[in-house]
């Protein structure tokens, strides 16, 4: 099996190794029923997987078809895991498990129940073995229990050997040797590549290409809007159109949804309205579903190219470019091609910030996986004299939530008797949100689980919630730190309070120095895996911030924008809401509008053509038309008179 395992590493889904041996790529089933394709961990585990998220509801069979060239007895294995075993006590069995599905060959669901093998990591399974046709078969995966049951691939073979690889890891190198289909525009490259479709990106891409750039959006989600998407579900915060340069934010009001709230219905997001915006401009080639996974760079460090590959088809491409622009948040593209960058909290030596730690550690903001339930109306059978109405009742059973042995235990002090999980369920602050953020987002969703759980059906004020039923739980995480891109300057907290004035001052931050710690009881009663945290904000005015902290400092025709920034630890306190980076999108747009007019980098455009900049920041790239107002979540920012702050006024 090691050595089936060795030549699956090396090719793609769907493939036939031999007559004896096919592998199918599960997000690549023509049917994905009620199952998800889950992309976010490619980086870690090799592969977009499906997901069961189910919420305790067993979802709709994924389902597809395969030709067999050789009928026969086929062994059948599974890439799968154990999602829930971290946190189950040592010497729980099987039936403690989350996450469980059964496979079904040709109508026949096979006896073994799958997904709780393990202990924690992705491993290969052997479901059972079957016979195979020649030409059409089906298979199904079919969902047991709605708690996110995950599948990346099914391979039949007839290999009899059981001496299965727990490492083999087949679903990403086969993509290193496919050859690239290169995209470009009309036969030469894009002007700028800009990789990430957030609020940042979005914005990136429309002020560029408005300013007469052939742009490519390139985002990794089959939606656009990032933390601001119906998939994480965060409002915009922070303001836009203050001085000095009242005109950005701009496009931040065409593509912003005219309703705030985080963890609301999908609507309330308006993802079609960023989508709208988006393909509407005519100089914009959007690439959705594109994970970037490798970078190109020449001699003198600079990014020819950038590799991605499809979360559903699995198609590598190379996407080639004169500049490029990071806005993956994670600082993605910048560490791929060797950009300086930090990563955890700076000493109060180092920074000389008074909200620094005293040692440097590798600490950050967490994640969230917000949710919420909904209060549901039980019909009862009408009562009455002759001729009254029966009404047709629900039934109970949709308003109950399974009691699971996995589940953690709660106890008055950790609950949260509540509709909705907001901001503060923050998880992943001690641990590696790059490398292990698969962990993070399975710890957000089980202590969401376990909370739920004991409002149902253990507390003391369970009655209280009898007519709720938990309706939404995020399965894609809302990051708010992990890498930030060094440039020429790097923004503290000093910049801000000592309000120093740059001559290259953009758009203002207003958000507080807003930074976040795990809730001292919730990490005491979770042995150091907190889920709760508590926040602090330092107000202060608003402050333009450099254009110096847009491009990285050794990585010549490399951009940013977004939480990827060139900030300090304290200092992405306030520059981290989504209204402040679209901002600094507009900005980079107009900067590498005049990095292809002037043929400079980045930072030529600080050294020689900053008069420029600042023109193209005062007139502004909207398209000057009427938006619905966003009064909401905007921020506890120290306002003064117009009078008062110099940068109401235009000043430097």
């Amino acid at each position: 099996m090691k050595r089936l395992m060795t030549t699956l590493m090396a090719l793609g889904a769907a493939w036939t190794v031999s007559a004896e041996t096919i592998l199918l790529e599960c997000e690549q089933f023509k049917n994905l029923g009620g199952w998800s394709i889950d992309s976010q961990f490619i980086d870690e585990m090799g592969s977009s997987y499906l997901l069961a998220h189910g919420l305790g509801k067993p979802v709709a069979d994924a389902t597809t078809t395969f030709e067999v060239k050789t009928a026969g007895r086929y062994n059948v294995y599974v890439r799968t895991k154990n999602w829930v075993y971290k946190w189950l006590p040592q010497g729980r069995g099987r039936a403690d498990g989350a996450g469980a599905f059964k496979l079904s060959v040709n109508g026949v669901k096979l006896p073994n129940l799958l997904g709780w093998q393990g202990k924690g990591e992705w491993l290969w399974v052997k479901a059972d073995d079957v016979t195979l046709k020649a030409g059409a078969n089906t298979v199904a995966i079919c969902d047991v229990n709605g708690f996110d049951g995950r599948c990346d691939a099914i391979c039949f073979s007839t290999d009899s050997s059981d001496d299965v690889d727990p490492a083999g890891r087949p679903c990403l190198n086969w993509l290193d040797v496919r050859p690239f289909s290169a995209i470009a525009c009309s036969g030469c490259t894009y002007d700028l590549c800009v990789v990430g479709g957030g609020i940042a990106g979005i914005c990136t891409a429309i002020s560029a290409a408005r300013l007469g750039l052939k742009v490519a959006l390139v985002q990794d989600r089959p939606v656009l809007g990032g933390a601001n998407s119906s998939e994480v579900r965060v409002h915009l915060g922070g303001y836009q159109n203050l001085g000095p340069y009242p005109r950005l934010g701009d496009v931040v009001a065409e593509i912003g949804p005219k309703a705030g709230g985080n963890a609301q219905p999908a609507e309330r997001y308006e993802d079609d309205r960023k989508l709208a915006a988006v393909k509407a401009e005519k100089n914009i080639d959007l690439f959705l579903n594109q994970r970037v996974t490798s970078v190109f760079t020449n001699e003198q460090g600079r990014i020819n190219a950038v590799g991605a590959v499809h979360t559903r088809d699995g198609v590598h491409r190379r996407f080639a470019a004169r500049l490029f622009a990071d806005c993956t948040g994670d600082g993605t593209v910048g560490y791929l091609a060797g950009a300086d960058y930090r990563l955890g909290r700076e000493s109060r030596a180092e920074t000389g910030e008074k909200d620094a730690v005293d040692v440097a550690d590798r600490q950050i903001l967490g994640a969230s996986c917000q949710w919420y339930a909904e209060r549901k109306k039980v019909k009862v059978i009408g009562e009455g004299g002759e001729g009254a109405k029966a009404l047709t009742a629900e039934p109970l059973n949709r308003l109950t939530f399974p009691n699971e042995p996995w589940m953690i235990k709660f106890n008055e002090e950790a609950v949260d008797y509540a509709l909705r999980g907001d901001w503060n369920w923050e998880t992943g602050m001690n641990r590696d949100q790059l490398k292990d953020f698969e962990t993070v987002r399975d710890y957000a969703m089980l202590v969401a689980y376990s909370n739920w759980n004991h409002v149902k059906n253990i507390g003391p004020r369970k009655a209280e919630f009898a007519d709720a039923e938990l309706v939404w739980l995020a399965y894609v995480a809302g990051k708010r730190e992990t890498r930030r891109l060094m440039g020429d300057h790097i923004l503290t907290y000093d910049d801000v309070f000592e309000e120093r004035k740059y001559p290259d001052g953009t758009c203002c931050t207003t958000w507080a120095i807003d930074l976040h710690y795990p809730m001292p009881a919730n990490q005491r009663n979770y042995d150091g895996e907190p889920f709760r945290s508590i926040c602090t904000h330092d107000m202060h005015y608003p402050y333009p911030i450099p254009y110096r902290c847009f491009y990285s400092r050794n990585v010549p025709n490399l951009f940013m924008a977004g939480r990827d920034i060139s900030v300090t630890h304290v200092a992405l306190g306030t520059t981290r809401v989504m209204r402040t980076h679209g901002m600094m999108g507009e900005v980079v747009g107009m900067a590498a509008s005049i990095c292809k007019k002037r043929g400079c980098d980045p930072r030529g455009v600080y050294e020689k053509h900053l008069d420029e900049l600042k023109a193209l920041m005062t007139k502004g790239v909207g398209l000057g038309r009427p938006q619905p107002p966003q009064n909401y979540n905007c921020g506890a920012c120290k306002f003064r008179k117009p009078t008062d702050n110099p940068h109401y006024k235009g000043g430097k």
